[in-house]
């Protein structure tokens, strides 16, 4: 690291900032590897492991049929332990090149890395547990930090901030949206009666979650045109209601776009320095080539 550095402006997606990035050394290096996608290396690594889950996943689906266990059982269950013993060695270097390993452990994609392993080993002492490998599959979400596809996971991260940002608007809008729900489906138990399928106010709320959704299932239907009526409104009503926690996470989106563009986590590969803008050419430490900037592919 170069004295006089300024430590980088990390974004609220940064893994950096979120675990602890090394300082320098073997642990900075193979952190640049596992969890950044913008250097060669960390391409490669990615590649590798999301090729490794795709074959252990087709390995435990192959395993859970019948002809193929039967003639195949102990080449399955070789490579089994195989990918097992990979990952469990991925998620070890993972714990180590953090500085707060607790913190990974505990975070969701530190859980799903340990839950891929886990089973193999409960197998061994509960047979039948090796049919929850296929939580591994949660494990792809990794696969959109590679092949130029980096820009959905900073897109991904925007959704999740917005959502965080507008829960309370959400959240006010659901309790207005279920208040009108029961109202009307207690109107409708009252106008159509059990005669009509409405034969509990929880039936008719249900109903009307229903046509507010513009679902419609037609296990109940009104048979008055009263409820006919009530119905029409609760149809042209929901068209309205699906439009408005659109516009509200729109809105956030908007505004986590805007913050977006004020920073970045481009990695130089050299020194493994931060925070460089996202038309920059060289590193502003070291001076070396930065790779092209993504999400501009």
């Amino acid at each position: 690291m170069h004295a006089g550095k300024q430590p980088a402006q990390a974004t609220p997606a940064d893994p950096g900032q979120q675990f602890g990035k090394p300082s320098g050394g073997l642990r900075a290096r193979l952190y640049t590897v596992i969890f950044e996608a913008d250097t060669r290396a960390g391409r490669i690594f990615d590649l590798v492991l999301i090729v490794a889950i795709l074959a252990s996943v087709a390995v435990v689906v192959l395993d859970s049929v019948q002809a193929v266990s039967s003639r195949h059982g102990d080449v399955l269950g070789v490579l089994e332990w195989f990918f097992t013993l990979l990952f469990t060695a991925e998620y070890l270097a993972r714990l180590y090149c953090v500085r707060r390993p607790l913190r990974y452990a505990t975070s969701f994609f530190g859980a799903i890395d340990f839950l891929s392993v886990l089973p193999t080993y409960l197998a061994m002492l509960m047979p039948g547990a090796h049919v929850l490998l296929d939580v591994r599959i949660l494990r792809l979400l990794r696969i959109f930090r590679i092949l130029k596809l980096t820009s959905y996971v900073e897109e991904y991260g925007m959704l999740t901030r917005a959502l965080l940002a507008s829960r309370r608007k959400i959240l006010i809008f659901l309790s207005v949206v279920m208040m009108v729900v029961l109202l009307l489906g207690t109107v409708m138990y009252v106008v159509e009666g059990p005669g009509n399928g409405f034969t509990s106010i929880p039936t008719s709320v249900y109903w009307a979650i229903t046509a507010v959704t513009t679902v419609g299932f037609g296990d109940i239907v009104p048979k008055t045109d009263i409820g006919r009526a009530i119905s029409s409104v609760m149809m042209l009503l929901g068209w309205g209601i699906l439009a408005v926690p659109t516009g509200i996470i729109s809105s956030e989106m908007t505004m986590q776009s805007r913050l977006f563009r004020t920073t970045t986590t481009r990695t130089c590969p050299e020194c493994l320095s931060e925070g460089h803008d996202t038309d920059a050419k060289f590193c502003k430490d070291c001076g070396a080539p930065l790779p092209a900037y993504q999400r501009d592919r």
